[in-house]
């Protein structure tokens, strides 16, 4: 899973995250960053390579679009586990519910 790999990095989610406003130039997407246009550049490159992001020229520059089908693909993989974490949260739920009952009336925990 390629997307995966992508995605391990935060700079990589974050400019996932402004690609998902909309397509943008390279220097539109490196501006929020405190990191050099180069390691922008390289970081792009790698979501490319994974087929999250397309890019397209616009006469001189290179405008970067998010390509939502490798996260439908992800999304697809962890389908099976989402039950296995929804009936953990509720578990959760239901035992912060209780000690927040318990302290109400005065019950030691």
């Amino acid at each position: 899973m390629q997307a995966l790999q992508a995605l391990a990095d935060p700079v990589r989610r974050e400019l996932l995250a402004l690609l998902a406003g909309g397509e943008r130039t390279a220097g539109e997407l490196a501006e929020p960053f405190p990191i050099s246009r180069p390691a922008i550049s390289r970081h792009l490159r790698v979501l490319r390579e994974s087929g999250l992001v397309r890019v397209r020229s616009d006469g001189r520059e290179r405008r970067y679009a998010l390509d939502p089908a490798p996260l439908r693909e992800l999304d697809a993989w962890l389908e099976p586990y989402r039950d296995l974490w929804a009936h953990r949260l509720d578990a959760l739920d239901t035992e912060i519910a209780r000690g927040r009952r318990a302290r109400r009336n005065g019950d030691p925990l």
